[in-house]
């Protein structure tokens, strides 16, 4: 379900030039409706696939580089991943995928404009991303194996949430050890710990 709002004006071409100002976008994106005197729901008439492909696109075309972008829509648009190649992969992904979570939550924040749904949105650019959880996904289970024969804890160096929640993830199902993320901020780590 897309952004629907309700307005208080006068007459129709005033609703809907609140409507404009409110949401953020052009009249012809717009249904309006008058639903009592002096009472109007503004609807959005927008694609956020495509809504966020354009965002995506602009971007790269400001960087002048050459690519390719695909866009996979899940259970209607309420899951939306978006997946890059370009000529240019290392400058988008950047140092430890910094980069590419800076232009992933761009895009998060653009979507979250035309919508009040919880949609979840991904992006991977030269498939860092696919690369990066199989590599997390390795050490899990490597992790996993040394703590559950040693019984000693071990603490992995820190990560993004998004990280460490592959790691959650992957050991949530062992009998033999969990896992806990200790720290704050950008110091925040997974502890992998034996069960006792």
């Amino acid at each position: 379900m897309q952004k629907r709002i309700e307005i208080d004006a006068t007459s129709y071409e005033e609703a809907l030039e609140l409507a404009v100002e409110k949401l953020h976008v052009s009249s012809d994106r717009l249904f309006l409706n008058e639903i009592s005197e002096n009472k109007y729901e503004a609807l959005l008439d927008v694609s956020l696939a495509l809504e966020g492909k354009k965002y995506v696109e602009s971007i790269l075309n400001n960087l002048g580089v050459d690519y390719n972008i695909e866009v996979r829509t899940l259970n209607g648009e309420s899951e939306l991943h978006f997946i890059v190649d370009s000529s240019e992969n290392p400058l988008l992904i950047g140092i430890k995928g910094k980069t590419l979570d800076a232009l992933q939550v761009l895009l998060k924040n653009l979507i979250g404009t035309f919508t009040h749904d919880k949609i979840v949105i991904t992006l991977d650019i030269g498939n860092y991303k696919e690369n990066r959880k199989r590599q997390l996904e390795i050490l899990a289970t490597k992790i996993g194996k040394e703590v559950a024969t040693t019984k000693q804890p071990v603490k992995l160096k820190p990560m993004s949430a998004y990280e460490r929640l592959i790691i959650h993830e992957k050991l949530a199902d062992w009998r033999d050890v969990y896992t806990e993320s200790e720290g704050e901020g950008e110091d925040r780590a997974i502890v992998v710990k034996p069960r006792v």
